[in-house]
């Protein structure tokens, strides 16, 4: 079953139900569910009710494996994501970040070949810089191709932008097996569109860490910390986009 919110903030008043009968309903009562939130997130200059799905929050509800929160950046990972929610034998909840621009973005696309064969990738690895990186970039979502853009427009070749699909459970076998891809980067970075009490960051702070080499030290890119999840002027919106993108790939 998939339930889906017209805006993830729109979530906001079903929150009781989540917290009571979603997050926690194995762990009270022993009654598994497969149901897939689809809940739309993303910084898309659309202000502070249309942004956020509130990411933290479900991140904040995840323990002992009890729920599965994604934000895939291509069709076919999405496809495959929900492929194995639907045919998986021991079921959990699954959150979906999925932001609305991506429907429309002709970088976010997928070969037919990718649906047709493959699985579910918690962790996609850059296909396009050399082993020589000293910088790699961790980020979730939409942001990805903000990167990616900029990553282009600049010529930089020693930047590796490494996206996690999957936030909960965190994949950190994956990602140390991308960072392993990199020998000479010291520096990794989280970057999200969310101010920096928001988003995945708190989670990301606290679970990454210990599958990073002892040499890596692991640094955050984001919005300042904010009380609203986003700006209410489209034209701050761009700015504080461009700075955030700007700031990845800063010495």
């Amino acid at each position: 079953m998939l339930w889906e919110a017209q805006f993830g903030d729109f979530t906001n008043g079903a929150m009781t139900i989540i917290d009571e009968f979603i997050a926690s309903g194995e762990a009270k009562w022993g009654q598994r569910s497969g149901v897939t939130l689809l809940l739309p997130h993303g910084y898309e200059g659309q202000g502070p009710d249309h942004s956020s799905a509130r990411l933290e929050r479900y991140l904040q509800l995840c323990a002992e494996d009890n729920m599965t929160v994604a934000a895939p950046t291509t069709p076919a990972n999405y496809f495959h994501l929900l492929r194995r929610q639907a045919l998986r034998s021991h079921k959990r909840p699954l959150v979906v970040m999925s932001p609305k621009s991506m429907l429309r973005l002709r970088a976010a696309a997928s070969a037919v070949e990718h649906f047709t064969s493959g699985t579910f990738q918690p962790v996609l690895a850059d296909p396009e810089v050399p082993a020589g990186a000293t910088r790699v970039v961790l980020s979730a979502g939409k942001v990805y191709y903000d990167l990616l853009a900029a990553r282009k427009k600049s010529g930089d070749t020693s930047t590796a932008l490494v996206r996690v699909e999957q936030l909960y459970p965190l994949p950190g076998e994956q990602v140390t097996d991308a960072l392993a891809a990199y020998p000479d980067a010291r520096d990794v970075v989280w970057v999200q569109e969310e101010p920096a009490n928001q988003g995945a960051w708190s989670h990301i702070a606290l679970s990454l860490p210990e599958h990073l080499p002892e040499n890596v030290t692991l640094r955050r890119v984001s919005r300042k910390a904010a009380a609203s999840p986003a700006a209410g002027s489209s034209k701050v919106h761009e700015a504080e986009q461009a700075a955030l993108v700007a700031s990845a790939f800063e010495r």
